[in-house]
């Protein structure tokens, strides 16, 4: 690291390379070693950004979902758009995202959740912060495609997004068991029906 580089610089460092290592390998299978040596920090300095694994785990997953869910927010205020078209993008770009080949650090939710909400309580907290801001926000976007007239539902909102959240969460899991993209059309597909999108 450059002695020039800040401390805030330098914790952003080490939760960057942890989250795209634990993406690929999980929480558990990954040691601290192995990241400060990724991001080239001793492990010394470690300490000093985080108090233990767990809360480096909890910054790291706080992070994810902050930068998750800004990108979510500019997808849905793309202009030239109906929110028809942006939900949409968002799921299009969920797909793209959560290849089960390589994720790059996209898909942290997908491959943390169900292990690290069983192992700390404070992990668990942010996740679930973290997956309701998710669903408000297509809540948000599913009324106001109503209002508009680009889309339709039968039912709530924020049901459906709940329900639509969930479908995309069971469909990269499943990406990953079969080793093939084929859930993510039928979530795709299935999407655009719970909407009434036919074009």
């Amino acid at each position: 690291m450059n002695t020039a580089t800040t401390a805030s610089d330098v914790r952003t460092h080490i939760l960057a390379t942890g989250q795209r290592i634990m993406a690929g390998k999980g929480y558990s299978a990954v040691g601290l070693t192995e990241i400060l040596t990724a991001a080239g920090v001793p492990k010394g300095s470690f300490y000093h950004y985080f108090g233990s694994k767990d809360a480096f785990g909890e910054a790291m997953l706080q992070a994810y979902f902050d930068d998750y869910l800004a990108e979510i927010d500019r997808t849905m205020a793309a202009p030239g758009r109906t929110m028809a078209q942006r939900v949409m993008a968002y799921f299009e770009a969920w797909q793209s995202a959560q290849s089960y080949q390589d994720c790059q650090g996209k898909c942290l939710a997908v491959k943390l959740g169900a292990e690290v909400a069983d192992l700390s309580e404070a992990m668990r907290t942010v996740l679930r912060a973290g997956t309701d801001g998710i669903v408000a926000r297509l809540s948000a976007a599913i009324a106001a495609g109503v209002e508009e007239g680009s889309l339709a539902i039968d039912g709530d909102a924020t049901a459906l997004a709940q329900v639509l959240y969930q479908l995309w969460l069971g469909a990269s899991i499943m990406v990953k068991i079969g080793r093939s993209t084929q859930p993510f059309d039928t979530a795709l597909a299935m999407t655009r029906q719970i909407l009434h999108l036919t074009a």
